[in-house]
């Protein structure tokens, strides 16, 4: 009777044991939820998804009212394409219609200047025949150096007319196009940002808005439920802290939930969580607790909100 006394003792001693270790944790259901929030603020002029629907990633989930960033768009790619023509310009030369009429100016004053050596060369001889005095030949000399003058520009304008606006000239030209096309993006930004897509496949968790409802800028709209983004959050009593290993396996239960889901430890607090508000010693340190996060092997099998009971499973290999 003793030996029997004594191995039911131990069985019990035993039994209590693996309760304790085997005690569930508390813990809840948490979602890393995506805030689609328009940058700038407008009236939600369009809304396409509602609280449930499923959505791809780039599919279209509302738009805002972008009548303003619509003209400021226009009027800034009416400057890019002002800068860019001036800046094509300044690289050509003149027209074929303006050389033309270069070349006929330049012939007006070529037949001119003809005209002044002849009107010089026969009063130079009369001069010498005493018909006419040296004084008129100043004036005659004058005017044929004037023509020739008049030829010489006229030639010179012509060669500038072939070629291109200076170095520097192009370069300002230039760089002034590059910032009316940067300013036409930075336009053509603020007028996307009225159009919010999804930034992954995901479940829409909420809408805060209506249509015609002012939204302010960083409002979030809708909120997401990306794939994936399920994670559990569970407390662990100080003295089984050493059990929470990062990459362990743990075993999740819930009402109304599969047999046999577990989780994989991501995360431990370095610091005690939710601490009652008793004095610290040796004999209440194991009413500390620690919060630990773990991702679930099929998140499906959870949602957001709803409590569980966690026990360890086996430390990762």
């Amino acid at each position: 009777m003793r030996r029997r006394s004594i191995a039911i003792l131990c069985l019990a001693l035993a039994a209590c044991s693996r309760s304790g270790e085997d005690a569930p944790m508390s813990g809840y259901v948490e979602a890393d939820l995506v805030y689609v929030a328009p940058s700038a603020a407008g009236t939600l002029e369009s809304l396409m998804v509602k609280r449930g629907d499923r959505v791809a990633r780039g599919q279209l989930l509302y738009m805002l009212d972008a009548e303003s960033e619509s003209l400021g768009r226009k009027a800034a790619q009416a400057r890019s394409d002002s800068a860019s023509a001036q800046a094509s310009n300044l690289r050509k030369g003149r027209r074929p219609i303006e050389l033309k009429a270069i070349d006929a100016q330049l012939a007006q004053a070529e037949a001119a200047l003809a005209a002044s050596r002849s009107t010089l060369q026969r009063n130079q001889r009369l001069v010498q025949a005493g018909f006419v005095s040296p004084l008129t030949l100043e004036g005659l000399v004058a005017a044929r150096d004037r023509d020739a003058a008049r030829v010489r520009e006229l030639q010179a304008q012509r060669v500038l007319a072939t070629e291109a606006a200076r170095v520097d000239e192009i370069a300002a030209a230039a760089a002034q196009a590059r910032a009316s096309r940067e300013d036409l993006a930075l336009a053509e930004w603020r007028e996307e940002q009225k159009r919010r897509e999804a930034p992954a496949d995901a479940q829409v968790f909420d809408v805060m808005y209506r249509p015609g409802e002012w939204v302010g800028a960083g409002s979030p709209v809708v909120a997401l439920l990306p794939v994936g983004a399920v994670k559990l959050r569970f407390f662990v009593p100080e003295p089984s802290l050493p059990r929470a290993v990062i990459g362990g396996e743990v075993r999740v239960s819930c009402d109304g939930c599969a047999p046999g889901l577990t989780a994989r430890i991501r995360w431990v607090s370095p610091q005690a969580e939710y601490t009652p508000p008793v004095i610290y010693s040796n004999g209440s340190r194991s009413k500390l607790v620690f919060m630990v996060e773990a991702e679930p092997g099929d998140p499906s099998a959870f949602k957001p909100g709803q409590p569980v009971d966690v026990r360890f499973g086996r430390a990762p290999e």
